[in-house]
């Protein structure tokens, strides 16, 4: 291990036909030309065509709609179909991605809401999180009030109709506000993943999954669903994960079909960089149906372990970040399509001298034992180390043997610029509300609560990565459930 330094902040910073043979009697040199001419007006009234239906998505609709009235989607069986071109603007976007969790309960005690995403910081929000019903297979909304009802500034309680209120109306206006923000829908998580495990063998209950989360998508205006299964145990459940990740894609692919358009909605993972649970995947099949995969390089080491060590290194100890990268590269991922995942949080272990040495017991925490948040990091009275080997920093409190494994600035300045090196994507956070930077009015104080001045890890990783991709959202929902939505007044 490299020596280590003090705490400083890290400066912000489509061909033609074949031609039917001339005839001897015909002018070649007509004939070329009336073939550029007749080229011409094809390829012209073809991107006329194309560049119309896409700026008026919401006219493309079946023609035996009545007149007047709202197409709705209605659940579909998915069977074979052709996937929606890849060559849609999502995929041509050169720049890196930033994706970050933002998670439902954060409006709570955390007092996160939507008004406080760094929406200039990020490409992509994934929603946390959808639950599903095991003997069902269909997905379900976690928090109704908190994701569909709550009232925010400015939402009026007169309006009239069946309208969407609650967190996703205001994330659906950061999108009008913020085209290059684009937002999934995160199934399941480390609490719900239990009920996957029967989903995923079961043709029929995947079935319903697949239909009960399109329909989220289109009810709620968003751009993609990402799959948070942790984790598959044995080989029956990696293949069904991997069918359920085709079908997924199916669905999705039919649904743009079905409304008319030329899109590509997002499908994505939460992937895991543990040994012991990425090699039970197919990844090599898994990654045909993905648009990305967001790496969760972060909980390598916590209070499961006998021995303190970093969580989230890069290099080195028993588990690493680049250890999983290679794993997944080597195994037919792109790195192209790897996210870098950067936990926002710190995980605390006592009685101990440092990385490398046993511990016994956690500290407190912010909101669970054991887990402080970035944004009260470094806690007081302690020192903070780095180790520019394993990219790694942590604080030491010596009266308390308090260690506490967190990402700071210069390690962010590390990760964004390895990330770039690298040709990885981008980074993923998990979650947006341990960051630096926002104001919380009415939010708890106290220890490991308050606090501590320092810049946005976010936008420290954004700034060292390099520019963001800003290919454009998607904004038209005639199929929503929802007045304001469907209609686009909301």
């Amino acid at each position: 291990m490299s020596s280590t330094t003090s705490y400083q902040a890290v400066p912000s910073d489509e061909g033609s036909l074949p031609a039917k043979p001339a005839s001897r009697f015909t002018s070649r040199k007509t004939l070329f030309l009336s073939g550029l001419v007749f080229f011409i007006i094809t390829f012209v009234s073809y991107k006329a065509f194309f560049s119309w239906s896409i700026q008026h998505p919401s006219l493309q609709q079946d023609s035996s709609a009545t007149t007047g009235s709202t197409k709705v989607l209605e659940p579909q069986t998915y069977s074979s179909i052709p996937p929606a071109p890849s060559d849609t603007p999502e995929m041509q976007g050169q720049g890196k991605y930033s994706v970050g969790y933002f998670v439902n309960w954060g409006i709570y005690g955390r007092k996160f809401p939507p008004s406080n995403i760094p929406v200039q910081d990020l490409t992509h929000i994934l929603y946390a999180f959808a639950d599903l019903r095991p003997d069902t297979g269909e997905v379900v909304l976690s928090d109704a009030w908190a994701d569909k009802d709550i009232h925010y500034p400015g939402d009026s309680w007169n309006d009239v109709g069946n309208n969407l209120y609650g967190n996703f109306k205001a994330i659906y206006k950061l999108k009008q506000q913020n085209r290059h923000l684009k937002v999934l829908l995160s199934i399941g998580g480390w609490t719900y993943s239990p009920k996957f495990h029967p989903i995923v063998v079961n043709p029929a209950l995947r079935a319903n999954f697949v239909r009960s989360a399109v329909r989220l998508l289109e009810d709620y205006g968003l751009d993609g669903l990402d799959v948070d299964y942790e984790y598959p145990s044995n080989d029956y459940q990696a293949r069904g994960y991997t069918d359920l990740l085709r079908e997924l894609r199916v669905g999705l692919d039919r649904h743009a079909q079905m409304k008319g358009i030329y899109h590509r909605f997002l499908l994505t993972i939460a992937a895991p960089c543990g040994p012991d649970n990425y090699q039970k995947l197919h990844v090599r099949e898994m990654d045909h149906y993905l648009d990305f995969w967001n790496m969760m390089a972060y909980d390598f080491s916590g209070s499961w372990d006998s021995v303190a060590n970093h969580q989230a290194n890069i290099y080195g100890g028993p588990i690493s970040a680049s250890q999983a990268i290679e794993w997944y590269s080597a195994n037919g991922v792109p790195r192209s399509k790897m996210v870098l995942g950067i936990p926002l949080y710190g995980r605390s272990f006592m009685n101990t001298s440092g990385p490398g040495a046993p511990f016994s017991g956690i500290g407190p925490g912010s909101w669970e034992q054991g887990v402080y948040d970035y944004r009260a990091l470094p806690l007081p009275g302690t020192y903070v180390f780095q180790d520019d080997k394993a990219l790694a920093s942590w604080s030491h409190d010596y009266q308390k043997q308090e260690m506490v494994s967190f990402d700071n600035e210069h390690v962010g300045h590390w990760k964004g610029d390895w990330i770039r090196r690298e040709g990885l994507r981008g980074s993923m956070f998990w979650e947006l509300s341990g960051d630096k930077g926002s104001a919380r009015e009415g939010m708890e104080g106290g220890f490991g609560k308050d606090p501590v001045p320092g810049r946005s890890l976010v936008a420290t990783v954004k700034n060292a990565m390099g520019p963001l991709d800003l290919s454009p959202n998607w904004l038209s929902y005639e199929g929503s459930q929802f007045d304001n939505l469907r209609s686009g007044t909301i």
